[in-house]
C-alpha cells in the first residue's frame, strides 16, 4: 500500500539526470495545463525551468510549438547569453529577454510562467494590484507588484531587467497592458501561481462587475498570505493538476 504521507513531500533524486528528467516532464506537464486551460495566444507565453546542473542556462518552450503538443524532449536548453545548447528549434526571443534577466536576478527562483490569458490581460489593462478580495486573493497580498511601463514588445534586454527589478522578491508581477507573470521555486509553484492568479484576477472582475466587493482587513489578509502564499504551499497546491495532466496525457514525458 502507498503511503499516503509521501504524497506531501517534495521530491528528491539520486542524481542531477534524474532531477533535470524531473524538471523536463514536470515543464512539458505545465506547457500542457496552460493548454488545457486556454492560455495560449498564437506564439506567445512561454514558462522555464532553470537547469540544475548548469544554473546559468534555463529549459523552455520551442517557438511556435502549441503548448498542447510540448513534451520534454521538444524543450530547448538556452543559456543566460541566449545560445541554444539543446534542441532543434528556435527560442521565442521575448522568452529569452524576460527569463534570462529574471533566473539572472533571482538565483532563488527555478521557474517563470508568462503567458497571455483573457483575464489576466484583462485586468492588466486597469493597471492596478489585485485586492484581497477572497482567501486565494491573498496569496498575492503584499506578495505582487505593477510593471507600470509597457513600451511593446518585451526583446530589449533592458526593459527585461527593468521588469525584474520591479518584481524585486516577489513571487508575481502585473504588466500593465500585457499581461500576468509568476515565479517559483519549482515548476509546479510557478504554475499554480499563474493558474491561481488568472482565477484571481476573474473572480475581483466578476465581483466588481456585480457590486462593491467587501475587501479582507490587512491583518487578517497577511495573517492568510502567510498560511497560503508559501512556496510549499504553491508546490501542493499544484500536485492535483500535475497528477490529472500527466495521467490524462502520459506522452508528455516522451
Amino acid at each position: 500500500m502507498t503511503d499516503k504521507s509521501l504524497y506531501y513531500q517534495l521530491p528528491s533524486f539520486d542524481s542531477l539526470k534524474d532531477e533535470r528528467r524531473h524538471l523536463k516532464e514536470r515543464l512539458a506537464a505545465a506547457f500542457r495545463l496552460f493548454g488545457r486551460f486556454g492560455f495560449s495566444e498564437g506564439v506567445a507565453g512561454h514558462i522555464t525551468a532553470r537547469d540544475p546542473e548548469h544554473t546559468d542556462c534555463f529549459w523552455v518552450n520551442p517557438f511556435g510549438m502549441p503548448f498542447s503538443h510540448i513534451r520534454a524532449s521538444d524543450l530547448l536548453l538556452v543559456s543566460h547569453t541566449g545560445e541554444v545548447l539543446q534542441g532543434g528549434y528556435a527560442v521565442n526571443q521575448a522568452a529569452f529577454a524576460i527569463h534570462s534577466a529574471l533566473h539572472m536576478a533571482r538565483p532563488d527562483i527555478v521557474s517563470a510562467a508568462h503567458s497571455h490569458s483573457v483575464y489576466g490581460r484583462a485586468w492588466s489593462s486597469l493597471g492596478r494590484l489585485l485586492d484581497p478580495l477572497t482567501q486565494d486573493s491573498c496569496i498575492f497580498y503584499d506578495n505582487h507588484v505593477l510593471f507600470d511601463d509597457y513600451t511593446g514588445v518585451v526583446d530589449d534586454p533592458e526593459e527585461a531587467k527593468r521588469i525584474a527589478y520591479t518584481l524585486g522578491d516577489r513571487s508575481a508581477a502585473i504588466l500593465r497592458n500585457h499581461g500576468l507573470l509568476t515565479v517559483g521555486r519549482s515548476v509546479d509553484e510557478a504554475t499554480w501561481l499563474f493558474v491561481t492568479m488568472e482565477r484571481t484576477c476573474q473572480a475581483q472582475l466578476l465581483a466588481e462587475a456585480a457590486g462593491d466587493p467587501v475587501l479582507i482587513d490587512a491583518e487578517t489578509a497577511a495573517a492568510t498570505q502567510a498560511y497560503v502564499g508559501s512556496s510549499y504551499a504553491g508546490w501542493i497546491s499544484a500536485q492535483p493538476l500535475f497528477d490529472q495532466i500527466t495521467r490524462d496525457q502520459p506522452d508528455l514525458a516522451d
